[in-house]
């Protein structure tokens, strides 16, 4: 009995290895995974800030004199040459003025002429002793007397002439004219400003830098105006570091000058950038980038025992780039790294490799950086790409 009991028993435990073994699942093939061989690409180290555009040449207009308006020649906004009329103000007393000038002037000349003849005439009656020396002394000095006199209201007549041109007001240079404060019948006097001129034909971009960055400007350094999408809109180069930094905010001021080909107006403000320097550096997409405790990890791919398998592997990231972290340490040229599925891939599982481009240029905004109070310099802090 006790022998039919044991042989069941065994044939019992027989059974169930049996079912046991046909239920064990099978081993997942290894999933198609996108990976990308890392080689050094060109990066460029660079800071974005604000910059206000500035006319280099940029006046306003205030009479020389006073008078009340007579006639607006120009519109607001409307392009002038170099002495073209702007404004024109009553010149009737003006006028006047030098009407009387120039006639005192000619009674002047008239009297220079009478007080040579004079002159002339007592020369020869003294030479003949007819007239006494005291005489000709007279005479003599008021020829003198009379010369002054025209010089003086010839001085008055370029005085009163100067004072009537002042009546028109006119450009200094060629440029685009400002919004015309003054209406016609307004009294204007030499504090009044009527209106401006402005040349945006050359515009200097004036960007405000922090101490510690403005230490690597030097004259020639590339510098890119940028749309509101990060576009570039003109490529120059910095031709002026101010030698003091701003002692409230901290900031020195750099500028750059440029060529207005595309309507910028000054004091608009755009966005700029500082390429301080180029260099050669791997760089990883950002999305491949797992962080766990503070440290920064890859998946890197190797071949091992005839699979391709991951391994998590900590890395020193730099710089975040347009969608790329540069990497400072822990990888090397022709390292692979997976970039696709990391959320399903666990350290040492199998993986089918799928090569994939590497990742594009990074620019190496190091931040944060403030330019005029109102800087966006980038990322150099590693953010999270998965967990």
């Amino acid at each position: 009995m006790q022998l039919v009991r044991l042989v069941g028993a065994v044939a019992l435990t027989l059974g169930l290895s049996a079912c046991a073994k046909k239920e064990a699942p099978k081993a997942p093939p290894p999933r198609e995974t996108e990976v990308v061989q890392l080689q050094p690409s060109e990066v460029r180290d660079t800071g974005e800030y604000l910059a206000t555009l500035v006319s280099r040449q940029n006046v306003t207009i205030q009479p020389q004199t006073a008078g009340y308006v007579r006639k607006i020649l120009v519109r607001p906004g409307q392009k002038v040459e170099a002495g073209a009329p702007l404004i024109e103000l009553d010149a009737r007393q003006t006028t006047a003025a030098l009407g009387s000038a120039q006639a005192q002037s000619r009674s002047a000349a008239a009297n220079l002429e009478l007080a040579r003849q004079t002159r002339t005439r007592t020369e020869a009656l003294y030479k003949e002793g007819l007239v006494s020396a005291q005489e000709l002394e007279r005479a003599r000095s008021a020829a003198d007397a009379a010369e002054a006199a025209v010089s003086s209201a010839s001085a008055n007549v370029s005085e009163r002439a100067v004072q009537v041109a002042y009546t028109v007001l006119k450009a200094p240079f060629a440029g685009t004219v400002g919004d015309v404060l003054v209406r016609l019948g307004d009294f204007a006097t030499t504090q009044t400003v009527t209106t401006s001129i402005a040349q945006a034909d050359v515009l200097e971009a004036s960007i405000a830098v922090p101490t510690e960055r403005a230490r690597a400007i030097r004259v020639d350094t590339p510098v890119e105006l940028l749309d509101s999408e990060g576009n570039v809109l003109v490529r120059t180069s910095v031709y002026f570091v101010a030698p003091l930094a701003d002692p409230r905010t901290q900031l020195v001021d750099v500028k750059a000058v440029f060529r207005n080909t595309l309507g910028l107006r000054p004091s608009e403000q755009v966005r700029a950038r500082i390429v301080y320097g180029v260099r050669q550096a791997l760089q990883v997409p950002a999305l491949a980038v797992i962080r766990q405790s503070g440290q920064a990890f890859v998946l890197a791919v190797a071949d091992k025992d005839g699979k391709t398998t991951v391994s998590r592997k900590p890395i020193t990231l730099g710089p975040l780039g347009t969608s790329s972290f540069v990497v400072e340490k822990g990888l090397a040229p022709g390292d692979r790294i997976a970039v696709s599925s990391l959320q399903s891939l666990r350290d040492g599982a199998a993986i089918k490799p799928k090569p994939v481009a590497p990742p594009p240029q990074a620019e190496a905004q190091r931040g944060p950086d403030a330019g005029g109070g109102s800087g966006n310099g980038g990322s150099g802090t590693p953010g999270a790409g998965g967990n």
